[in-house]
C-alpha cells in the first residue's frame, strides 16, 4: 500500500517562509506523478504544484515565483518551498501522487495517493 507522510507545517508570520516535505513508502517505483494540493474553505482541493513522472513542474499561475517544488533526495519525495507567505496561503496542505498526470495535474481526483495533510497557517 503506498502512504504518503507530509511534514513541515506550522505557523509563520506574513512574508515568510515555510518548506514542506513528503515521503512516500510501499512501493518500488520511482516514478510518481506527485503534487501538493491546498484544501479551500468549501473543502475543494486546488492543486499548487507537481511533479510528473517525466520530470515536467507544473505551478498554480497565481503561485509561480513564490512557491518552488522539488524533488527530495529520497526516492519518490517531495518538497515545497514556500517564501512570502500570506494568510491567504493559511490551509491544509496535501500531498498526493499517481503514475502519471498529464495534463491532468491539476485535477485532484486525478491523485488516487493522499497523505494526512499539514496546516499551515500565517498571520498578518
Amino acid at each position: 500500500v503506498v502512504q504518503l507522510v507530509e511534514s513541515g507545517g506550522g505557523s509563520v508570520q506574513a512574508g515568510g517562509s515555510l518548506p514542506l516535505s513528503c515521503e512516500t513508502s510501499g512501493s518500488t517505483r520511482t516514478d510518481f506523478c506527485m503534487a501538493w494540493l491546498l484544501q479551500l474553505s468549501d473543502k475543494r482541493r486546488e492543486a499548487v504544484a507537481s511533479i510528473d513522472s517525466d520530470a515536467q513542474i507544473n505551478y498554480d499561475d497565481s503561485l509561480k515565483g513564490r512557491f518552488t517544488v522539488s524533488r527530495g533526495t529520497a526516492k519518490n519525495s517531495l518538497i515545497l518551498a514556500m517564501s512570502n507567505l500570506t494568510p491567504a496561503d493559511s490551509g491544509m496542505y496535501y500531498c498526493a501522487a499517481t503514475w502519471a498526470c498529464g495534463r491532468a495535474w491539476a485535477a485532484s481526483n486525478v491523485y488516487g495517493y493522499w497523505g494526512q495533510g499539514t496546516r499551515v497557517t500565517v498571520s498578518s
